[in-house]
């Protein structure tokens, strides 16, 4: 499947479009490794001469840190992609995860990355907004996954059954900076949700849908500065003809996606694109009933 066979239809009226999502994916999830690497997204810049793929990896020992994960615990990764950072995870922290995601491919290549790996992980085909499981998780992760839900109230709402009493769930995702205007949301912000197939909120928004999910916020953290070197990077990958030569074969949607790189790395620069993390916990029974 294409994006061309995905215009016209009423379903893509949102950016975050399921199918649509899951068709990019899907398509594409073999070409992201081929020039994005094994972790399909940001870094995370501690010295600043660090490689891309040092920098991707700082960002998931960075989250996995303030997570505090315990070895042996299940971790549920929401959104998991290729699995990159669930492998990482079952290698140097020794938790056993469970992924995620609507593509079929990536499920397929998260599983092959596990076995190369020989680290014990589970990927299922399964949307985030309908998940089912029988019992609970020690936590939940998630890497830049959320934005393309489309009801993240709901979604943490619902995600929040699945963790355990004392359980965290430690998640990094994209925002927008908050008190934009509509002409300042239509110029910076929908070009990155058109391309990235994604709806942001601010972290004040993502903050109320934790509190109000019963989650105890731990950690709150803007890493805009920390990770705006992606898309420098982003930009220098995007200068190489064979991938425009690619995406005209594709079809439009990787075109726009390809020009989004263009208004992140802005979005970076002006402040209007903000990328942050939280790791927040559920209280065990005996907190929440004193709060």
């Amino acid at each position: 499947m294409s994006w061309s066979s995905l215009r016209g239809s009423s379903a893509v009226s949102r950016p975050n479009d399921k199918q649509k999502i899951a068709a990019h994916y899907d398509v594409i999830t073999a070409y992201y490794r081929s020039f994005w690497g094994e972790h399909l997204h940001h870094g995370y810049w501690i010295r600043g001469n660090e490689s891309k793929e040092e920098a991707q990896e700082q960002l998931v020992e960075h989250l996995a840190g303030l997570a505090n994960l315990e070895e042996g615990s299940r971790v549920l990764d929401i959104g998991c992609g290729v699995g990159a950072s669930s492998v990482y995870l079952a290698r140097n922290h020794h938790v056993r995860p469970t992924g995620i995601t609507i593509s079929p491919a990536q499920v397929d290549l998260a599983r092959k990355a596990a076995a190369e790996a020989n680290v014990d992980a589970e990927y299922l085909l399964m949307d985030a907004e309908a998940m089912h499981f029988a019992q609970p998780f020690d936590a939940l992760w998630s890497i830049e996954s959320i934005s393309h839900y489309y009801d993240r109230k709901k979604f943490f709402a619902d995600a929040t059954q699945f963790l355990k009493p004392g359980g965290v769930f430690a998640f990094t995702d994209w925002f927008k900076r908050p008190g934009l205007s509509a002409a300042q949301t239509r110029k910076h912000i929908a070009p990155i949700e058109r391309g990235m197939l994604c709806e942001l909120e601010t972290m004040d928004e993502y903050e109320s849908y934790l509190a109000a999910s019963g989650l105890r916020i731990e950690h709150r953290r803007e890493l805009t500065r920390q990770c705006a070197k992606t898309w420098d990077v982003g930009l220098s990958i995007i200068a190489d003809k064979s991938l425009w030569a690619l995406a005209a074969k594709l079809g439009m949607g990787f075109p726009t996606y390809l020009n989004a790189f263009r208004f992140l790395r802005a979005g970076f620069r002006s402040g209007n694109f903000v990328y942050g993390l939280f790791v927040a916990r559920k209280p065990i029974l005996s907190e929440a009933a004193n709060r």
